[in-house]
């Protein structure tokens, strides 16, 4: 039995994305299998179609997709979270855009009675990844974090989750036209111009752009702050004056989701689902979509997203 798909014939712009079908497999030892409802859109497939951010070894190199949500179909033998009919959401290192998955059990989260299916995928990679860089930054209840790229979808994921701790948020952007969306998510906003800010001192950063706010991020910590990188879209190259870092005792530390091994991604997700659906169920969280599009249109959000433009998320639809 075969699935639909999306594949990268190759690396460039949005004429290399091609619909496909792939090999339909049954499931086996922990393995869930799911019938896809809908995909989150993230930076990471953009820049994978571009030929800037390969699949790990163990994932489809040429099938994007890093979250998803959808009905459980089949459940494999040794598998035993999940009962077919289920409504589960998920990540994986590559392979979510497609019409049906197999996916380790560890993996998957319930989604929350009060989301559909729709707004599911566009929660896993945004909120596990806000949630495991809040953590990381060592800012705690009364403190004050700066987050850069603040309208992104993990920014407005961000947003919520430090408001739930208590814990402030400075909000950047680029863009004068988000500045409004960021103050409503409950975060103080800060325009971003020629890359360069100067903000009150701040106890933790979680910093998606990277090179060109290096210097700047580094003066604007406290001492004993942490600066947490997420992304690295204004360049993976910096300088900065390490005195800074010896006077300040400051921290760098970077984390990404995809590479990380199943037992370290079910860790994070273990810990985040202990406290997240009830906020999902009140209403306290929830996914910021920018838009939703049919599966057809994926040369459409690909180029929607590259404008910069978005807030929150982009979906897709099968």
């Amino acid at each position: 039995m075969n699935t639909k798909c999306i594949r990268y014939d190759g690396a460039g712009g949005i004429e290399v994305i091609r619909f496909d079908c792939k090999s339909r497999h049954p499931a086996s030892g922990t393995e869930v299998g799911i019938s896809i409802a809908a995909v989150g859109l993230n930076r990471g497939d953009i820049l994978q179609r571009k030929g800037f951010y390969p699949a790990p070894k163990d994932a489809p190199q040429d099938i994007p997709g890093l979250e998803f949500s959808g009905v459980v179909e089949a459940v494999g033998k040794d598998a035993t979270k999940f009962a077919i009919g289920d409504r589960v959401m998920g990540i994986v290192a590559g392979g979510a855009f497609s019409s049906y998955l197999n996916v380790d059990e560890r993996l998957l989260l319930r989604v929350p009675p009060a989301l559909s299916l729709t707004e599911a995928a566009a929660l896993p990679e945004v909120f596990l990844t806000a949630f495991d860089a809040i953590k990381r930054s060592n800012v705690t209840k009364g403190g004050l974090i700066l987050l850069h790229a603040a309208a992104s979808g993990v920014g407005t994921a961000a947003i919520q989750l430090c408001k739930t701790y208590g814990i402030e948020v400075l909000g950047t952007t680029r863009s004068s036209s988000k500045l409004k969306t960021i103050e409503g998510l409950g975060a103080r906003a800060h325009l971003i111009v020629d890359n360069t800010f100067q903000v009150q001192p701040v106890d933790g950063i979680i910093d998606f752009i990277g090179a060109a706010y290096l210097k700047d991020n580094i003066r604007a910590l406290k001492v004993g702050g942490t600066l947490v990188l997420v992304g690295l879209l204004g360049g993976a190259r910096g300088e900065i004056s390490l005195s800074h870092l010896l006077a300040k005792r400051l921290k760098v530390e970077g984390t990404v989701l995809r590479s990380r091994s199943i037992e370290e991604k079910a860790e994070l997700i273990r810990a985040f689902s202990t406290e997240g659906e009830g906020y999902f169920n009140r209403g306290d969280w929830k996914p910021v979509i920018h838009g939703v599009y049919p599966m057809s249109e994926l040369g459409a959000a690909h180029e929607e997203m590259e404008s910069n433009t978005t807030v929150g998320k982009i979906v897709l639809c099968w």
